[in-house]
């Protein structure tokens, strides 16, 4: 009897929120709809029954607005209201949850889904005081022919926040004063100027120490609610940066942002979800995450889909959806795009750093930063423009700083060096926080520089008289210096030449010309040729249209945006011994596409680095990011996967599968390495015929395609040398007797690596050999130094002295 009670109260309770939300924001909803735009509402749930918190979803029962309704799970939109919101993700029965600010309405439609279910409602506040005290706002409503979502200042001259209670402001005349939302504007002020003083002094400053404690400040501000701090200070605690890393609480933060609709926080939950980070791994989640925070205008989840989409990761591959998110991404990645080049960011491999400590990583020793340095203050020229132009681009281990180049380009220029001549007139044009922008300065400088034939000075001339910069517009001078610059072979030059033709400024438009001084601009890496390249491809101006090299083109741009920072990071987390913030960090930069990250993630999680995942999980983990990089090209990665298969890492064993591998990075990048592991497999027979000339060969290739590889390919062809002596004999008539001869039995399994271990001893005995006779032969003394010859003066002129 008492569950059965129980059961009844359940039923009224769930009657009456239905009679609620059906009789009482239905009405409301739909007095309002003409308000709205009809874009925004698609159409009208009239009824909804959810199962579980993450079970199934059906539609009961839609009344249509605007457009289609979504019936019987067949077809899924986005469904908005006035004062809620329910939304419905539905595909094969199974729906998942995602909530969202109310008021951020924008029509969507996602091709085989309907959209995740949320239902929110609003708190209205009460008016207080004035003509309607108590009684609760209506937003919108209407003042002076202008609608107000929210409460305003607007008619007051006190500055005091006031809402109306009825619709029509102007005919009712009821309203009150905010009180409450007075007091909400005053923190949030107050929140907002401690955030924005916290952020200026983090910019400010590269002592690590220092900004611990501006992040600790900043955690206060987050504390009060402030959406901007909450996403720095999650993204910190996500990576570790600043703050002691915790993937739960940064976790908690996002959701509490996603909820107001932050396209950050929905962007920072799909990572989470796709790389299983703090929660269940869900694909379906993290991309319905993704596309909201790609809605919202955030530019790393386009460029996630973009990357997803291209290469057909939890997605049907779509080239055309790839170029729409690539291509939205490069168009603000090229706007910001300065004269100077913006900052320099090394991409290194952990792969090569570790097993090649002697191979250079790109990045700059201190010692030998000191010893440039050193060179510089006594006046070394060539030292003072190389450290001048490492300060203003940063890289190779010098952080970007703006005065210490100006300072080294000053000293080089004083000493008559035109290229520093000709960046000083580059920082100049530009203009920093330290160098103010002065076009007449520049001018000076670059015409300084050009004068004596120097090509970066001849570009700034160019750029000058092209957009009018301190002199008067002039086309056809501009050209006249591009020309020569690009003559040099500066690579701005032979930008802004194509750009002249590509847009026919100062000559007759003629793509091709643009297509060669693009190319040639691109060999030299510079970014804008890359983006007008993938323009030119991606709507077939002047070439055949190619979405395939559109979209590689534009995904070279946007992995040169500002978050290409985040690999420098990530590599500095790891050369601390901080490998769970490297891990997150390489992580997130390979959902972008980032193929050195993939790689890099694969090489920390193969070596077992980082705790943050189950020991069981590593290999499967780095399978699939080896599997993704090889597909960008990376010849490692290939191997990598011959080599997972072949041991049985993270998969079963399994030959077959590693001869291909083998075999893709033997015919398409010519590896050593690969051509040496396809004959062993060759000789043994795995996975593919046995064939001892065929191993022989491959083994001789190897030799050829490395010299590295010439030691192991000779032991390795003396041990296939005796194998086929073997063979040849047992075809002879001592067949039956040497039949009788099992090696394996005899020496042991491992009988070859004996075998190569004794050729390896006797071949090292050889070369010992050989350098002791070469040092006991006896070598003629040097002969005495000669006395400078003294050279032939011309007629008239005296010897100096």
């Amino acid at each position: 009897f008492a569950l059965r009670a129980v059961k009844c109260v359940c039923v009224c309770v769930c009657v009456c929120v239905y009679i609620y939300i059906f009789l009482i924001v239905y009405h409301r909803t739909e007095r309002d709809v003409t308000s709205w735009s009809q874009d925004a509402i698609n159409s009208l749930l009239l009824g909804l029954r959810v199962e579980g918190e993450e079970g199934s979803c059906e539609i009961t029962d839609v009344s249509n607005i605007d457009g289609e309704a979504s019936i019987n799970n067949r077809k899924g939109k986005l469904i908005y209201f006035y004062e809620w919101v329910v939304k419905c993700l539905l595909r094969k029965e199974t729906c998942s949850l995602m909530h969202s600010q109310v008021f951020s309405l924008f029509p969507v439609k996602v091709s085989g889904y309907c959209v995740i279910f949320s239902l929110v409602f609003i708190i209205v506040p009460v008016a207080i005081g004035g003509t309607a005290s108590g009684e609760p706002c209506v937003f919108p409503f209407l003042f002076q022919e202008k609608e107000y979502m929210e409460c305003t200042t607007e008619g007051r001259g006190d500055g005091r926040l006031w809402c109306a209670t009825t619709y029509n402001y102007n005919t009712d005349k009821k309203w009150g004063f905010c009180e409450k939302q007075a007091e909400q504007r005053r923190l949030v002020e107050e929140a907002e100027e401690q955030y924005q003083d916290a952020i200026k002094m983090i910019n400010s400053t590269n002592r690590r120490s220092q900004k611990k404690e501006l992040y600790d400040r900043l955690l206060k501000v987050a504390e009060m609610g402030h959406a901007k701090a909450m996403e720095k200070v999650a993204y910190a605690m996500l990576f570790g940066d600043y703050l002691p890393q915790s993937i739960p609480q940064a976790k908690e933060i996002f959701e509490k942002l996603a909820l107001e609709g932050s396209p950050k926080a929905q962007t920072a939950l799909g990572f989470l979800y796709a790389a299983g980070l703090g929660v269940n791994s869900s694909q379906a989640k993290a991309l319905v995450y993704y596309t909201f925070g790609a809605l919202g205008g955030n530019l790393v989840a386009h460029m996630i889909l973009g990357y997803r989409y291209w290469g057909g990761v939890g997605v049907p591959q779509s080239c055309e959806s790839a170029l729409t998110h690539y291509r939205l991404v490069a168009n603000h990645v090229a706007s910001d795009v300065s004269l100077t080049g913006g900052s320099a960011v090394q991409r290194i491999r952990l792969l090569d750093e570790v097993e090649n400590p002697g191979s250079s990583s790109g990045m700059l020793e201190e010692d030998l930063i000191q010893y440039y340095q050193f060179l510089a203050e006594k006046g070394d020229v060539q030292a003072q423009v190389g450290l001048g132009q490492l300060h203003l681009h940063g890289g190779r281990g010098v952080e970007q700083n703006h005065q210490r180049a100006y300072e080294y380009f000053n000293q080089a220029a004083n000493a008559g060096n035109t290229h520093a001549m000709a960046f000083l007139g580059k920082m100049y044009s530009e203009g920093s926080e330290y160098v103010p922008q002065n076009n007449d300065t520049a001018l000076h400088y670059f015409k300084k520089a050009a004068d004596l034939g120097n090509p970066v000075g001849q570009s700034g001339l160019g750029m000058a008289y092209l957009y009018g910069r301190g002199v008067p517009v002039n086309n056809d001078l501009a050209l006249k210096y591009f020309q020569k610059a690009a003559e040099q072979g500066w690579v701005d030059g032979q930008l802004q030449l194509g750009t002249m033709y590509y847009n026919g400024i100062g000559v007759k438009r003629d793509y091709k010309q643009a297509l060669k001084f693009f190319n040639l601009a691109s060999q030299a890496g510079h970014i804008l040729a890359f983006y007008n390249l993938a323009q030119m491809h991606a709507t077939g101006t002047g070439v055949m249209r190619s979405c395939h090299t559109a979209v590689e083109l534009f995904k070279n741009v946007c992995e040169r945006g500002r978050w290409s920072e985040r690999l420098m990071a990530a590599y500095g987390s790891f050369k601390e011994g901080d490998m769970d913030s490297a891990l997150v960090q390489y992580l997130l930069l390979a959902e972008q596409g980032y193929e050195v990250a993939q790689s890099n993630v694969a090489f920390i999680l193969d070596q077992k680095g980082s705790q943050i995942f189950n020991e069981n999980e590593s290999y499967p983990r780095a399978l699939l990011h080896w599997t993704r990089a090889a597909a960008q090209g990376y010849t490692v990665a290939r191997i990598k996967l011959g080599d997972y298969h072949f041991y049985g890492y993270g998969t079963g064993v399994d030959y077959e599968t590693a001869v291909i591998h083998y075999r893709l990075a033997s015919e398409q990048q010519h590896s050593a390495q690969a051509m040496f592991n396809l004959g062993y497999m060759h000789e043994k027979g795995l996975g593919i015929k046995q064939d001892i000339h065929l191993a022989k060969r491959f083994y001789d290739m190897a030799a050829e395609a490395s010299p590295d590889a010439q030691v192991p390919v000779f032991l390795a062809l003396c041990k296939l040398g005796l194998i086929y002596a073997q063979q040849y004999l047992q075809d002879l008539n001592l067949k039956e007797l040497l039949s009788q001869v099992d090696l394996d039995q005899l020496l042991g399994p491992e009988w070859d690596l004996y075998l190569m271990t004794v050729i390896a001893l006797l071949l090292g005995t050889v070369i010992a050999y050989r350098q002791r006779q070469h040092q006991a032969v006896p070598r003629a003394p040097p002969a005495p130094p000669r006395p400078p010859a003294q050279p032939e003066q011309p007629a008239g002129e005296p010897e100096e002295q």
